[in-house]
Formats: structure tokens, C-alpha cells, sequence
């Protein structure tokens, strides 16, 4: 039974990292082997061509500065106001609290285009669209209501009793805020900050509506580029593009990787 497990759960891996792995190999093929009809699963003559196009390409590092700005905006405020949001949440009683935690549920079940249309009119009536000030609010409408549910858990996880300790000890509100509760959730900052990251990094359909010209565009546009309605599409150039536009994501996770594990194991109390 293990071993029909372990054969499901490596076949599930293949395919899951087939596409990565294709992408990847494509990156580094002629023009004539993207188009040749025999795959070639390891590229003949590999070359460096599609990567010298890729950063070469107009508007690159425009556009990458602006995903930087915005990802890194909305990562920030995802979390400040997200683990001061999820803190009241869990340990204050007030009116409505309830109602909150509905709505915060009841946003994440919409689909992110649903809010397009809403938030673009929004926009356009406060002049911010074509600022980044548009694609940060418009990410955090998308991301924050995660965040929220994600680090109420793990404060609704701590014991009470760390907390009565603490004001025993003589430490006030922010005094327990700080240095007793915020370290011991930092695993859901840590999955906060990966999430609100990747949704702003990866997304195409919000920038590109709500930003107005190509330098204000971010990189997941700028991927559309390499697609020409009179020329076709240049697939080594796209393809070394999109392994470029996947790094920042596998670097960006293999640092907090640890930081997660370690958090979890800092963080876990015993009854």
C-alpha cells in the first residue's frame, strides 16, 4: 500500500515538474529546435541567445523596478496591518467582531476578477490609476484577507496563559505584542509574506488594466511582449523571460524557507 503511495505521489511530482523543467529546456534551444517537430528533451546546441534577448528586451528593467516597488509595498502592508488586524481579532471581544471575521471569510471566496471592474471605477474617480498607489491598494484588497485568517490562527493558537505570565511580570499591551506574541507567530508572517508576494509578482489581468502606459507596466506584462500579432511570438526568448520573471519567486522562498521551519519549532508551545 506504501509503495502504491509513493509510486502515485512520484508520478504526481513528474508531472507537476515536467512544464518547469520545459520551460527551462526551451530557454536554452536555437529558433530551429523550438520549431523543429522532434522534441528534443536536451537541447542539441545549447545557447545563451534567448537570455541576452530576454534582458535585452525593451523596457526590462523599468518594468522590474516597478514590480519590485509594488510586490515589496504590498508585502509590507500586508503584514503590518495584517498581524495588528489578526491580533485584535484574537484576543479582543467588541461589537461586530463576528461580522468582521464573515466578511474577511466572505472576501476570499470572491474571485479576484469580480473586484476588477469595482475597484478600476474606484480608481479612475480618486485619479490613481496608472500610479503605483492603484496596483498596491488593489493587491492589498486581494491579499489581506488571508493574511488576516491565516495569522488569527496562529494567535488563537497561543495559550492564553503566556500572556497572563507576561503581565505578571510587569509587561503592558505592546509589551506582550511585540516580544512575546509577535515571535511566536512568526510562521504565519513568514506564509502571510510568501502569499501576498507571489499574488503580487505573478499577477498580469490587474496591471495591465490599471496601469496606462509600458513603463508603468510590471514584469508579467512585460512577458507579453515577446508576442507580435504580425511578427508571431519569439518561444526561446519568452521562454528564457519566464525563467528570469521565476526567480525572484524560488529565491525569494528559499530564504524564508528556513525562517518558516525555524519559526514553527520557536513557536510551538507545549501543554
Amino acid at each position: 500500500m506504501k509503495r502504491g503511495a509513493d509510486l502515485l505521489a512520484a508520478l504526481f511530482c513528474l508531472v507537476w515538474v515536467f512544464p518547469v523543467y520545459w520551460m527551462i529546456n526551451s530557454a536554452f534551444k536555437r529558433r530551429d529546435e523550438l520549431q523543429s517537430t522532434t522534441p528534443y528533451f536536451v537541447p542539441a546546441h545549447p545557447t545563451l541567445d534567448n537570455f541576452v534577448t530576454a534582458f535585452t528586451q525593451e523596457n526590462f528593467l523599468t518594468n522590474l523596478r516597478n514590480s519590485v516597488i509594488v510586490v515589496a509595498a504590498t508585502v509590507v502592508l500586508s503584514i503590518a496591518i495584517g498581524i495588528f488586524a489578526a491580533a485584535a481579532l484574537s484576543r479582543f471581544r467588541f461589537t461586530g467582531r463576528r461580522a468582521v471575521l464573515v466578511v474577511i471569510l466572505a472576501v476570499q471566496m470572491l474571485p479576484g476578477t469580480a473586484l476588477l471592474i469595482p475597484m478600476f471605477s474606484l480608481f479612475n474617480t480618486a485619479n490613481l490609476l496608472g500610479t503605483y498607489y492603484a496596483l498596491i491598494l488593489a493587491y492589498l484588497a486581494t491579499t489581506l484577507p488571508f493574511s488576516i485568517w491565516v495569522m488569527r490562527g496562529f494567535f488563537v493558537a497561543i495559550p492564553v496563559e503566556i500572556e497572563e505570565a507576561a503581565r505578571c511580570d510587569g509587561a503592558g499591551t505592546w509589551r506582550i505584542l511585540i516580544s512575546v506574541l509577535f515571535p511566536l507567530v512568526a510562521p504565519g508572517v513568514i506564509a502571510t509574506s510568501i502569499f501576498a508576494f507571489i499574488a503580487a509578482w505573478n499577477d498580469y489581468l490587474i496591471a495591465y488594466t490599471f496601469m496606462q502606459d509600458q513603463d508603468h507596466y510590471t514584469l508579467p506584462v512585460w512577458l507579453a511582449s515577446f508576442t507580435n500579432p504580425n511578427v508571431g511570438t519569439d518561444y526561446g526568448g519568452q521562454m528564457a523571460a519566464s525563467v528570469i520573471f521565476s526567480l525572484p519567486v524560488v529565491v525569494f522562498f528559499l530564504i524564508v524557507q528556513r525562517n518558516l521551519v525555524a519559526g514553527m519549532s520557536a513557536g510551538a508551545v507545549k501543554g
